[in-house]
């Protein structure tokens, strides 16, 4: 994903001179050497300075340019987040925060790399919108998007190597809206970002044991979020699965939950995130994932216990 967003950013700026990029301490991949050979003046790094990121953003964009902060997730929320909210929430300027690494994507750095919360956070945000593509081809149309964004947003990311899932999805990508991935019926998976996915495995999971073609669905808009076609698949579907990288708390499937309850849903609703907890385990980004629970049999498992 990094290399998509560095490549089309690249492409976005060709066309609009007005995109300028604005990164603390980290550069994205070898795509973006191209954009700092050809624009120069429109590439910033700050150092270790996040607030001054941001806040660097900000003014950039009040004076009419088109601003991208980029950092890692955690740096690039939680160190500035007075700023993101007052800077840039507050005047609602159209700046993209790009975090790299959302959830524990970065596994043996500990929880200080962690972004385990990082969809609440922001969703508290008046005027924030957020997007959480699921592979490289969501992360392209994210990017055109941002580019056209009218406010502040933040474009969640994976770090690397993500397969592509949405190749033949049967609807197209549109901001603010949920996605089909896959058609099926009877029961649907709702996941974004680089954890769909697992989803999809547990999807397969599904099919093998139980038969049938169960549909999935990429909310790669957590915010707005698409409530009336969440709550469309929540009484179109018998069972109905959230899977999400992120705190339990105020996630994708708190929010799912409580549109079941307003909508009087009648399917089977289960739903699977992050601990609400620091979880002190060393090992990869999957080893991890298994100790919040996050794993297509443990998941089969609860759904069909």
């Amino acid at each position: 994903m990094r290399d998509t967003f560095s490549r089309i950013l690249y492409q976005v700026a060709k066309a609009d001179p007005k995109i300028c990029i604005v990164v603390a301490d980290i550069s994205p991949a070898g795509s973006m050497n191209q954009y700092r050979q050809e624009f120069p003046d429109r590439f910033m790094n700050v150092g270790v300075a996040e607030q001054a990121m941001i806040g660097f953003c900000a003014g950039l964009a009040m004076r009419g340019m088109k601003p991208y902060a980029y950092t890692i997730a955690t740096f690039a929320l939680y160190r500035p987040f007075e700023q993101i909210r007052v800077d840039l929430c507050y005047q609602n300027l159209p700046v993209t925060v790009v975090g790299i690494g959302g959830g524990v994507v970065y596994s043996v750095l500990g929880g200080t790399h962690h972004a385990q919360e990082d969809i609440a956070i922001m969703s508290a945000l008046p005027n924030m919108s957020i997007v959480a593509p699921c592979d490289p081809l969501e992360a392209e149309a994210a990017t055109w998007v941002s580019a056209k964004h009218q406010g502040p947003m933040y474009l969640r990311l994976g770090k690397a190597g993500e397969p592509v899932l949405t190749a033949n999805a049967p609807d197209k990508f549109e901001f603010g809206k949920a996605r089909c991935i896959k058609a099926g019926s009877g029961t649907a998976v709702l996941s974004y970002g680089i954890i769909t996915k697992m989803a999809l495995e547990l999807v397969a999971k599904i099919e093998k044991e139980q038969g049938g073609q169960v549909a999935a669905y990429s909310i790669h808009t957590v915010k707005p979020l698409d409530q009336a076609g969440i709550a469309k698949i929540l009484q179109q579907y018998d069972r109905v699965i959230v899977v999400e990288e992120h705190s339990l708390q105020a996630g994708l499937a708190m929010q799912t939950r409580a549109l079941a309850f307003e909508c009087g849903a009648r399917c089977k609703l289960h739903t699977f995130s992050l601990q609400d907890e620091f979880i002190h385990f060393y090992g990869s980004h999957g080893d991890l994932l298994k100790q919040h629970g996050l794993h297509p049999e443990l998941m089969y498992q609860k759904i069909y216990a």
